[in-house]
């Protein structure tokens, strides 16, 4: 409705439009949190989490409301249709942009449980956030160097211990994990410097999301697995805003994960650790091609159209 706008009016007024939501949600959280905090209860507070959740979720509302408000993106989505919010699933996905949770948020709102993601230890501290992830129970990582590890081997299974802490929870109620297999967000000068084999990714890391399924393999036996695509330009948090942003690819793959990798011992064991990486590196591979057929599929359009 209002992406007729030039982009130095629409992105200041998108953007106050998602702190106004943002604000409103956040407050209404905020004096949810004590009440979890203050009764020392396994019920009660399971019942606070639950409605903060909702919040979440109100919260997500407001922002594709917001973007819909404010925008002219053609959203091209596939496998979202046969989901279910009474199930435990694991999400993995490319990673090209802070747009990736936005986008993820979007066509998972409602659709499955509310994603939660490992996050570093120190992001407990960004103001208002640290707060809202802590509440809803993200599992926060202490990450150690190679280096480090190095010289205080002791510490090599504090990881795989945090992991199965923050997972233990999770097993009574649905949830979704949702990991960037990447790490990181991709761009060329990462792909360059990893020597990826790829030509639209990072290489994949697997350790997250097998510690994850060595805890919960019971649980988390279905894999979605999302490749995102901005076929266009490479996206920009501001993009989003300015409306610059007009076509959003997203293919949703529902995968069941081998039998042999729920509950494994990634950690201690060579031959499953090394079958797993292949696993993943597969899924890598697939999703690169898939990548590199949507780009080429925009690229004949383009000319097409000229």
């Amino acid at each position: 409705m209002l992406s007729f706008l030039p982009s130095f009016i629409l992105g200041p007024l998108s953007f106050a439009i998602f702190i106004a939501n943002t604000a409103f949600w956040c407050t209404i959280f905020y004096l949810v949190v004590p009440a979890k905090v203050l009764v020392p209860v396994k019920s009660w507070r399971n019942g606070c989490t639950r409605v903060l959740t909702r919040i979440a979720e109100l919260w997500t509302s407001g922002n594709n409301f917001g973007i819909s408000l404010t925008q002219n993106i053609h959203w091209d989505v596939k496998g979202v249709e046969n989901l279910s919010r009474k199930a435990w699933y694991m999400v993995s996905c490319n990673h090209q942009s802070w747009i990736d949770i936005v986008v993820l948020q979007r066509i998972f709102n409602r659709r499955i449980p509310f994603p939660k993601f490992f996050l570093k230890k120190e992001l407990i501290w960004v103001p208002v956030l640290g707060g809202t992830w802590w509440a809803l129970e993200y599992p926060f990582m202490k990450r150690y160097s190679k280096a480090y590890l190095a010289k205080h081997p002791e510490r090599r299974g504090d990881d795989l211990a945090r992991t199965r802490q923050a997972c233990e929870r999770y097993r009574h109620n649905p949830v979704t994990i949702l990991n960037f297999l990447e790490g990181t967000r991709f761009t060329p000068g990462k792909q360059a410097k990893q020597d990826s084999p790829y030509q639209h990714l990072l290489r994949p890391k697997a350790g997250g999301i097998a510690s994850a399924l060595s805890v919960m393999g019971d649980r988390l036996s279905t894999l979605l697995d999302v490749t995102i695509v901005y076929p266009e330009r490479r996206a920009r948090f501001w993009d989003l805003f300015s409306g610059k942003l007009r076509r959003v690819v997203v293919h949703v793959k529902t995968l069941s994960i081998p039998k042999e990798f729920l509950g494994g011992d990634y950690a201690d064991n060579p031959e499953l650790r090394e079958r797993f990486q292949a696993w993943v590196r597969g899924l890598w591979q697939e999703k690169d091609a898939l990548i590199e057929n949507i780009m080429a599929q925009h690229r004949g359009a383009h000319l097409a159209a000229q």
